[in-house]
């Protein structure tokens, strides 16, 4: 089979690496890909949103099969255009993908269905926005309704922080057309988890269970970003909850995607909040997530060409995935001064002294002519390690970062060591039985 994978960032790079691991494949092409593409794929010179460009290219190499990897061409159409072609394609239509692209539509979806979500309120006028604001209890959550890059959801603890996020989303518009339209949620607290799953349009199988750190900074301080780190599978998420989630929040919306006339396949990413034991949807996404696959896809035994031929053949019945009982941990080095503005174009070095069995996967990475590879983005690189625990696989990552270095680089510090300190805290079972 060949293969192409539209996208160039960390998501991209695992799906690349997984997908090289089938004896079904005989090659790969990544658009455009990044420099941890290159050494096994053949990176195409084309933006992930050019959907002639990319029909062309398919068409022209025979590949039999795209998988698209990032909300925004799946946003622009990119799996219709594909289909219309003719061309196997992973992924939901334009119009499905609607679930990520609007957040209102997200919500008036689990409203209607009963799909159990925060409470809140949408906006398209500013001034009755700020009226409405003013009569909430704080904290609240303001989120943009459009794609944002994962940094459109601000937490306010305080009436003039709502009223700057507001402004800057409506009003300045720093995340475009975007914040056409606003919502106003309230604040709810709980322990945070993901669940991805694959669906074809009537069957869910859902991956292992991750969590991901949006805040830039240690302890969860500083602004959103993309996501600094993950770890996979978190202790607090059961097999009984992660099935529970599927029975009562995938497959209800997989179900009402359907009513509603828009089918869904491809991958359904459920953001939740676990409050009080029962799970809250605080944003559906309609790809894998971006640093979650880092962490999920090592953990894959089943082939994953095998999963994703599923999906496009409307076959999921007869597939059992199994996943490996270890634990991943993956930290993002980033550039320094993400999410705000960096600077790019530092050769980094280091990349091939982490340990054998420590995976790097590139995001924002270049391949330049001498051969050297570059930074070219916010987030650079994630490291992740796998172990027979979490303190293991935390251990080996944290333990090879410093051999990799670049100018201006940054990561947080305490990437799964909630988890990690959690388990310590925990008495053992022998413990248990003496008291």
């Amino acid at each position: 089979m060949k293969i192409l994978v539209v996208g160039g960032g960390g998501r991209e790079h695992t799906l690349v690496w997984k997908i090289a691991q089938s004896p079904k494949v005989g090659k790969i092409f990544a658009a455009p890909g990044n420099a941890g593409t290159a050494a096994i794929a053949d990176n195409l010179n084309l933006r992930a949103t050019d959907m002639e460009g990319l029909g062309k290219a398919a068409t022209e190499k025979s590949v039999d099969l795209v998988v698209v990897g990032p909300e925004a061409p799946l946003a622009s159409g990119v799996v219709d255009f594909l289909d219309k072609l003719g061309i196997p394609v992973f992924g939901p239509s334009k119009s499905a993908t609607q679930i990520e692209s609007s957040k209102v539509f997200a919500r008036n979806l689990m409203e209607k269905y009963g799909i159990p979500c925060p409470k809140g309120a949408t906006f398209s006028s500013y001034s009755k926005a700020r009226e409405y604001l003013r009569e909430q209890c704080l904290p609240v959550v303001i989120k943009a309704d459009g794609l944002a890059a994962g940094k459109g959801v601000i937490i306010a603890g305080s009436l003039p922080e709502a009223e700057r996020a507001l402004s800057d989303i409506m009003e300045a518009r720093i995340f475009g057309s975007a914040g056409d339209r606003v919502m106003i949620d309230e604040y709810i607290s709980g322990r945070e988890v993901s669940l991805i799953a694959f669906t074809d349009g009537r069957r869910v199988l859902p991956m292992v269970p991750a969590c991901d750190y949006k805040k830039v900074g240690d302890g969860d301080h500083g602004p959103n970003t993309g996501g600094m780190g993950s770890y996979s599978p978190p202790g607090f998420f059961s097999t009984q909850m992660t099935q529970k989630v599927t029975k009562d929040i995938l497959l209800p919306t997989v179900r009402a995607m359907a009513k509603e006339g828009l089918p869904y396949k491809g991958v359904l990413y459920a953001g939740l909040m676990i409050v009080d034991g029962e799970p809250m949807v605080l944003e559906f996404n309609a790809r894998f997530g971006d640093p979650e696959t880092q962490v999920i896809l090592p953990l894959l035994k089943t082939d994953l060409v095998d999963i994703l031929m599923a999906v496009v053949q409307d076959n999921l019945d007869r597939l059992k995935i199994d996943w490996s009982s270890q634990a991943c941990v993956g930290v993002i080095m980033a550039s320094g001064g993400y999410p705000g503005s960096y600077r790019t174009g530092f050769p980094i070095e280091g990349i091939s002294r982490v340990d054998k069995d420590v995976l790097v996967f590139h995001a924002g990475t270049r391949l330049g002519s001498d051969g050297v590879v570059y930074t070219d983005g916010g987030r650079v690189l994630t490291v992740v390690g796998m172990g027979q625990g979490m303190a293991e696989a935390r251990e080996k990552v944290y333990r090879n970062i410093p051999n990799i270095c670049f100018e201006d680089c940054y990561y947080r510090k305490d990437i799964a060591l909630r988890e990690i300190d959690e388990i310590e805290s925990k008495p053992s079972e022998g413990m248990k039985r003496q008291k």
